[in-house]
């Protein structure tokens, strides 16, 4: 990950800042709509969940409950050391499952979508990309 600013100084970026701290961090563009205070407020939150290891998996379990989403996604039950292959395009890819996410080239990822993104130069559902739903017409 590039070398990322102090976490204070989002707070006196202007948009043109944020969006080049955002394509930093992030490695996308900006998705439309989102207010400057939002990016702030998003990006010092990934900083920190990044450095500091983000919400306890009791406390986001809860979070996951009260929002109604009783059965999380499939990616959730995936664990740390699992291996995902996929082939495209006469290519294969291989994506560890770790502790922070999904490792994939050398470049940690914190959702299967971004990867597969990666991969296709599209909007893919990770899961289904990789097989990890019933709807694998890919």
């Amino acid at each position: 990950m590039p070398k990322s600013p102090p976490i204070e100084d989002f707070e006196t970026m202007d948009r043109a800042a944020l969006k080049a701290s955002w394509a930093a961090i992030e490695g996308t563009p900006v998705p439309k709509g989102l207010s400057q205070p939002f990016l702030r407020r998003f990006l010092a939150f990934d900083l920190q969940a990044r450095r500091y290891g983000g919400l306890p998996k009791e406390f986001e379990a809860r979070l996951w409950m009260a929002a109604g989403n009783k059965n999380r996604s499939k990616t959730s039950s995936l664990r740390p050391g699992g291996r995902l292959i996929r082939e495209w395009n006469g290519k294969t890819h291989v994506v560890d499952v770790t502790e922070d996410g999904f490792l994939w080239n050398g470049q940690c990822h914190r959702s299967l979508s971004a990867i597969a993104r990666k991969i296709t130069g599209a909007r893919w559902s990770g899961p289904r990309f990789f097989g990890l739903n019933r709807k694998t017409n890919a």
